[in-house]
């Protein structure tokens, strides 16, 4: 992964310091809130419901097990002894003291971390493949690009103010594991015939109180000249960007109004006094950072079948371990290896909450069987991505103890989720008792593997930070004259076949929404064919028997439920 040099360290470091003047000065008064409120954001540090919140970057979601340990550190000394990993490969701290947080980023910066550009109208943490460099199905390790276009995007001095936040993906693979159509720009990196690297890209998606998907834009330009393009098309963003609408600011709304056509033609007519300019990329720059994502030191090993390495584990925990392997073991690109999900969707905690002692434990793992390397996701898990096959075994026994090991990866209780009403200031309801309610309700492993898979994301307000736009099954938290409503969406989906899901009818009380579930699966279940997904019988079926099932038995059997339960309207 990525090493820092002496001006990497020596920004960081010079940010801790000034960051810990600005406190002090807000801290005695001569500071105001108004003129510190932009700075902390420039740092990541949000003002919450009950706390700070600080939101730290995890590059492209690569991490070492010593970053790790820091991050469960920090969770043990600074905050409530666990740490919530993102939908943005990011992790974030709820309960962070405003004078400690000068301390928490000289933790992080002693181990080449930061929180620069995890808020704020500026171009944010770039997301990529948690598979990189080692997916099956890759044509192109994206991650040397990731990391350039980080340090080129990083304090940029033209992009810092941008009419609002701004998004890249950037994917290398067959399969788009990046939602990269759900973006302000997405980047699909690939190979021409003669092996020169060159990149498609779509602007324009975006998900929040108006979802879209992006649209191509611009097609085989080389990665070289990936800068000056950027540049021309988020120049052309912060001239024509609305200003004057925060609901309309962001450049999906720009690409929307233009049209597709008339946007890349006015990026292009930009980009055409600055394409032959002195930013683009060089050999030189590619070879720098590339030398940091080379191949760890693989052993020469065999391919196993899963028959073989299921035949090889103690008789009494094979069906167990095929369940597990199933569910989340991915295909390697090395012969003998293995990528491995830990889930972070154990039935009680909070989807994507790990706490410092799994923090601590999952750096262990990774130090014992992955290199020392381990990947964020989307969905809000982790990976270590070089597991030996012969050491799946041993290492399903030690994430069992943890609680890391559910099989439940890509099924209905694997629940994207942001923090939603209990922390965040800008949520308008709950998504954790939901998503809570939602595990109890389906906590039957064999019913959950019958169904097969099932993607259900969760978001306190329409800034779909739980991304329930793309969830075959979304809930989005509403208000209604002051209280908790749920809307329910159905049919989104990520990945090459992205959707946006589309609205069933008026919401829910938050007690209705386990049975507005179970009248969901039921007609699923009634209405599949032999080997039929969810989303492939929602599509065959349309929305009528979902919703006519969901509004007839899910309100007739909340009235006869005890108004006390578990969830609250």
């Amino acid at each position: 992964m990525y090493k820092y040099d002496a001006i990497d360290q020596t920004l960081i470091e010079e940010r801790v310091t000034q960051f810990r003047n600005q406190v002090e000065r807000r801290l005695n008064g001569t500071l105001a809130e108004e003129e510190f409120r932009p700075l902390r954001l420039q740092n990541g540090l949000y003002h919450q419901r009950h706390a700070y919140m600080l939101r730290v970057a995890i590059p492209y979601g690569l991490l070492s097990a010593k970053q790790l340990r820091t991050l469960a550190l920090i969770a043990e000394k600074y905050d409530r002894d666990y740490g919530h990993f993102t939908t943005r490969q990011n992790i974030q701290y709820n309960w962070v003291n405003l004078e400690e947080t000068p301390d928490i980023l000289a933790e992080l910066a002693k181990v080449e971390m930061h929180a620069i550009q995890t808020s704020g109208n500026c171009i944010r943490n770039i997301t990529s493949d948690a598979f990189a460099g080692v997916a099956a199905d890759e044509y192109v390790d994206p991650r040397p690009v990731c990391e350039l276009l980080r340090q080129w995007s990083t304090l940029h001095p033209e992009f810092a103010h941008l009419p609002r936040k701004f998004k890249f993906a950037i994917n290398g693979a067959k399969e788009d594991r990046t939602i990269l159509l759900c973006h302000d720009v997405g980047i699909e990196l690939k190979k021409d015939a003669g092996g020169q690297l060159l990149a498609d890209l779509y602007a324009g998606g975006g998900m929040g109180r108006t979802p879209i998907l992006g649209s191509l834009i611009k097609q085989d330009l080389p990665w070289q000249l990936l800068p000056s393009y950027l540049t021309a098309l988020l120049r052309v963003y912060n001239r024509f960007g609305r200003r004057d609408n925060l609901y309309k600011a962001r450049i999906k709304i720009l690409v929307k109004a233009l049209g597709s056509e008339e946007f890349a033609r006015q990026v292009e007519g930009e980009w055409t006094h600055i394409a032959n300019g002195d930013d683009n990329f060089t050999q030189a720059e590619w070879d720098r950072v590339a030398k940091h994502f080379t191949k760890p030191a693989y052993k020469t090993l065999h391919s196993l079948t899963t028959e073989q390495l299921i035949a090889s584990t103690p008789q009494a925990d094979q069906v167990a371990f095929a369940r597990w392997y199933e569910r989340n073991v991915r295909a390697h690109q090395v012969p003998g290896y293995a990528s491995v999900i830990l889930s972070l969707k154990h039935h009680g905690i909070a989807p994507g909450d790990a706490s410092t002692a799994q923090m601590q434990a999952i750096a262990n793992l990774a130090d014992q069987y992955s290199f020392g390397e381990l990947r964020v996701t989307h969905e809000q898990n982790l990976v270590l991505a070089d597991v030996e096959q012969t050491q799946l075994f041993a290492l399903w026994e030690e994430a069992k103890k943890q609680k890391i090991a559910l099989p439940n990866i890509g099924l209905l209780t694997d629940i994207i989720a942001c923090p939603g009403g209990d922390f965040c200031s800008l949520a308008n309801a709950k998504s954790l008792p939901i998503a809570k309610a939602i595990q109890e309700r389906f906590d039957d492993l064999d019913y959950l593997h019958d169904l097969g898979d099932i993607s259900l994301n969760i978001s306190g307000c329409i800034n779909s930070c739980g991304h329930h736009h793309v969830g075959n099954i979304g809930v989005l938290g509403v208000d209604k004259d002051g209280e908790e409503w749920y809307q329910i969406t159905l049919g989104g989906e990520q990945g090459n076949n992205a959707a946006i899901g589309k609205v069933i009818g008026p919401s829910f009380y938050a007690n209705e929404i386990p049975n507005v579930m179970s009248s969901i699966i039921d007609t699923y279940v009634g209405g599949r064919r032999e080997d039929e997904s969810f989303i492939e019988t929602y599509r065959r079926l349309g929305v009528t028997p979902f919703k006519e099932a969901a509004y007839k038995n899910a309100r007739a059997k909340a009235a006869k439920q005890d108004a006390s339960g578990t969830l609250s309207s």
